[in-house]
């Protein structure tokens, strides 16, 4: 099967998600908050590098779950940039 590229939008919002997730893991290791999401480490850091712009929704899931973040306000945020980049 083979996969679209992905459009520039797309790829804004996982640099946004991978952003929003590293700055809500703060000073938390990466392995441990990898690891505790059930998740490997090097998922972890391609979602945050913004080098998987469209992770699966259950990956997100455990990882928002972990961090502490509701999906729906993460959901928002990275819309809202999507926004306000296209209101500019």
């Amino acid at each position: 099967m083979v996969r679209l590229p992905l459009s520039p939008a797309e790829v804004a919002r996982g640099q946004r998600l991978g952003a929003l997730l590293r700055q809500a893991r703060g000073e938390r290791s990466m392995l441990v908050t990898a690891l505790d999401a059930g998740v490997s480490p090097e998922t972890l850091r391609k979602i945050e590098s913004g080098r998987v712009a469209t992770p699966a929704f259950p990956t997100i899931a455990a990882i928002a779950d972990v961090l502490g973040l509701s999906l729906d306000a993460l959901w928002s945020e990275i819309n809202r940039s999507e926004q306000d980049v296209n209101a500019a």
